[in-house]
């Protein structure tokens, strides 16, 4: 029943797709010679040579949306991954025809360059719009009760009361949970979630095909794993889908993610997205904003060092050991802000509100965050980025990472000048687990558009702020 209600759904989408592919081909044809877009200098074909190709159109791009899997099940899974495939698969879809057609077709049709170019943007765009539209007439339809998968879960626990409230949470996937399998025969008849506990795990086959069940989930506890074998084993002989949840969230420090090595999925438990070419982007807007702003700023180094060398007797800037990437360690440079071996009687301490070790000068340059210019160069150096979690010293991580669950994982990206926690508010002496909090969301959500963000908040509040001492 499963398959054959796929196959139906699959034939809706291939109709519609390619009605859509017809009235956009059709629509070119007349935005280029009837209503011509761009003047015709070399008179005007006749349409049936274009409604001739209809049938090549048609081919190639069922065969490439159906190689992209654009008409494999996609309930459950967000709009953006089927837009994106739908974007390449009908990029080479173009590709591949317009080879074709100029290999073939040239000499007998002489096709328009420009009405193709003006197919690919209208087929494209209506292919998107068409299969939204479809798509939210089955969510629309399956809030209503149509359309239903009926789910077995097997497991009982937190995982699997999980699993079902979500399901419960969307009813626009479709997903009706029958029932629940337990491992303890005690619990046979109770409730879990308002759905009954219909059997035991081992009885997942015959319960699967007595409830006309048309998924199973299997959402056992980590240590009950390796039962998975077993259970899995016994519904080969059962027509139906199955899927794994695995119990891992209490293993995973940042974003989790399924990669493919080789053909074996492994599932990463502390993933961000600041890689790959987004490493690279957020390295090249750091050396282009750090060069900037040194050579924009080289009049005010000079006004600071001659007020901070007035001010007190010592050198002019200050470096200090902190950590960062990777957990290297590097000197961070600033505008010396207190007077020369400050630490000298009290070791290693944080800077308070009225600290006495200032100097005059320094009160003022940490106030206004100005002390903190000279780590342009450590931007440059490539030891700091503008944006990432603040780098801090050695000797208070080693307390940290102790007493802070996921503390080293802020060493996971570039320390940074300024963060998301700073904008803030959390910097200086506060909390250090809701700078932590703040530390993680930036590294779990990082993109271009959030450092930017990041440095406008820093500009319009980041310079003047009641912790910065």
């Amino acid at each position: 029943m499963l398959k054959e209600r796929h196959q139906m759904f699959v034939g809706l989408f291939v109709a519609a797709d390619l009605a859509v592919l017809g009235l956009a081909w059709v629509a070119s044809y007349a935005l280029r010679f009837v209503v011509p877009l761009v003047p015709v200098t070399k008179g005007t074909p006749p349409a049936a040579n274009y409604l001739a190709l209809l049938p090549v159109i048609w081919a190639i791009w069922g065969a490439t949306l159906r190689a992209a899997g654009l008409y494999d099940p996609m309930r459950g899974r967000a709009g953006f991954s089927e837009r994106r495939r739908l974007l390449r698969a009908s990029s080479l879809a173009m590709l591949v025809f317009t080879a074709v057609s100029f290999l073939f077709f040239e000499k007998a049709y002489s096709l328009s360059r420009l009405l193709l170019l003006v197919f690919f943007v209208l087929g494209t765009t209506g292919l998107v719009l068409e299969r939204a539209f479809v798509r939210e007439v089955l969510r629309a339809a399956r809030r209503r009760g149509y359309n239903q998968r009926h789910v077995l879960i097997v497991g009982d626990g937190e995982l699997a009361r999980g699993v079902a409230e979500r399901m419960r949470r969307h009813p626009e996937l479709g997903l009706r949970v029958a029932g629940f399998l337990a491992d303890d025969p005690a619990r046979v008849g109770s409730t879990i979630e308002d759905r009954p506990v219909l059997g035991l795990w081992e009885e997942v086959a015959e319960v699967a095909s007595s409830r006309a069940i048309d998924q199973v989930v299997l959402a056992l506890p980590f240590e009950s794993l390796p039962r998975l074998g077993s259970l899995v084993a016994r519904l080969d002989a059962a027509v139906v889908d199955v899927k794994v949840v695995p119990d891992i969230e209490r293993f995973v420090s940042l974003k989790s993610g399924v990669e493919d090595f080789e053909g074996i999925p492994v599932i990463g438990l502390r993933s961000t997205p600041l890689a790959g070419w987004g490493r690279v982007a957020k390295r090249a807007m750091d050396v282009a904003v750090a060069s900037l702003a040194l050579v924009l700023l080289l009049p005010v180094f000079v006004v600071l060092a001659f007020l901070v060398r007035a001010s007190s007797p010592g050198p002019v800037f200050f470096a200090q050991e902190r950590m960062g990437l990777d957990g290297r360690v590097f000197r961070v440079w600033k505008f010396r802000t207190m007077r020369q071996d400050a630490e000298s009687e009290t070791g290693p301490v944080w800077a308070s509100a009225d600290d006495p070790r200032r100097t005059r000068i320094g009160t003022v340059l940490r106030r206004l965050s100005l002390d903190e210019l000279p780590q342009l160069v450590n931007v440059l150096r490539g030891e700091m980025s503008l944006v990432g979690p603040r780098p801090e010293r050695p000797v208070f991580i080693e307390e940290f990472r102790r007493r802070i669950p996921r503390y080293m994982m802020r060493h996971m990206v570039q320390a940074g000048m300024t963060g998301w926690a700073q904008v803030h508010g959390w910097r200086g002496n506060t909390p250090i687990e809701k700078r932590i909090q703040y530390d993680l969301y930036y590294i779990e959500n990082w993109s271009f558009w959030l450092d930017l963000k990041i440095l406008l908040l820093t500009v319009v509040r980041g310079f003047v702020d009641r912790n910065a001492y």
